[in-house]
């Protein structure tokens, strides 16, 4: 998810389960359940550090728990101002903890997932519930925070006495109404993903496939189906009436097997690649001194993450590597090839 979404969803815990914490209790807790996508900055780097370091340390279980008790920390230093009813620093603790944890929750939805389990394991978790800026997540979560903004300014109009923390009833109903949502997305991508494994593509049975969730509606979803000898991307929509045509695939086939090929592949850089590239696509191209070999995440064109990386190696005829690197994908950063 995006920082504001997260800003959001922070805000929205806090008026649901902790409406009783000071103004500097509900910085903190926003905080730790934004904090991890400073990662993001890890771009600036170059994209060998972006590879390294996004929806990897900063989201995990452990950098969680930490980002909660350095949030809590300074409050340990700070005066209550209502002596006689203090929020306790272990309340405080659970708030940031429980906020810097539904940052985990909606990332590991999404796509690009979380290394959840640093540093005791590099796997990725991403179970592609939710894209990476979901329409449908913001409008509710605004929802939760602005009526009852609006309702309250109506109601201190009219004179009539408000009951309970304030905003906490609509907050409330907004992560009721997320999880229900969420509950759709799970049911859909299940559906999507029974659509896509149940069809042939160029008459060749999935290997392997994945779908992926757009923005603009829960029932349109972006599939890629590996084969043997391709890589297909196709649109599934699902629903009641809806009609999925796995002919409409766009159809990207895998180069011929070659030295040059597995030496790429076996390459430092291309080893880095393949540990987060889900659908790797391989374009191998001969030149006068040998073969220049790119690795790129299939399809290219969507906007899962808006930074994307490639593998570039050059070999010799003999299949040696010459030349590696990581670069960024140029037609996601306005260059030309």
């Amino acid at each position: 998810m995006d920082p504001f979404t997260h800003t959001l969803a922070s805000f929205t815990l806090q008026r649901a389960a902790f409406p009783r914490i000071s103004r500097a209790a509900t910085l903190a807790m926003v905080l730790a359940g934004t904090v991890a996508d400073a990662d993001l900055l890890s771009a600036y780097g170059g994209p060998s550090a972006y590879l390294n370091f996004n929806r990897a340390y900063f989201h995990s279980l452990l950098v969680a728990l930490i980002f909660a008790l350095l949030a809590t920390l300074p409050f340990f230093f700070l005066k209550p101002k209502s002596p006689e009813n203090p929020i306790s620093r272990p309340t405080i603790f659970a708030a940031a903890l429980a906020a810097a944890l539904f940052h985990l929750a909606l990332d590991l939805g999404q796509a690009s997932g979380a290394q959840l389990l640093w540093p005791f394991s590099t796997r990725r978790f991403a179970f592609d519930w939710l894209p990476s800026l979901d329409l449908w997540v913001l409008g509710i979560l605004l929802a939760g925070i602005l009526f009852p903004a609006i309702s309250g300014l109506v109601t201190e109009e009219i004179g009539a006495r408000r009951k309970g923390p304030r905003g906490r009833p609509g907050a409330t109903l907004a992560l009721a109404a997320l999880i229900l949502y969420l509950v759709l997305r799970v049911v859909l991508h299940g559906d999507a993903i029974a659509a896509l494994e149940s069809r042939t593509y160029r008459g060749e049975l999935p290997r392997k496939v994945a779908a992926f969730p757009e923005s603009s509606s829960p029932f349109h979803w972006h599939g890629i189906v590996e084969t043997e000898r391709a890589l297909h991307d196709v649109e599934v929509p699902v629903g009641p009436s809806a009609n999925f045509d796995p002919s409409s695939a766009i159809t990207a086939y895998k180069p011929e097997p070659s030295r040059a090929l597995d030496a790429a592949r076996n390459s430092a850089v291309a080893r880095r690649f393949l540990q987060v590239a889900r659908f790797p696509k391989a374009t191998v191209e001969q030149t006068p001194t040998g073969f220049h070999v790119i690795l790129r995440a299939f399809p290219y064109r969507l906007d899962y993450d808006s930074w994307q990386v490639q593998a570039v190696i050059d070999t010799d005829p003999s299949g040696k590597i010459v030349s590696q690197e990581l670069t960024w994908v140029p037609t996601l950063r306005g260059w030309t090839k």
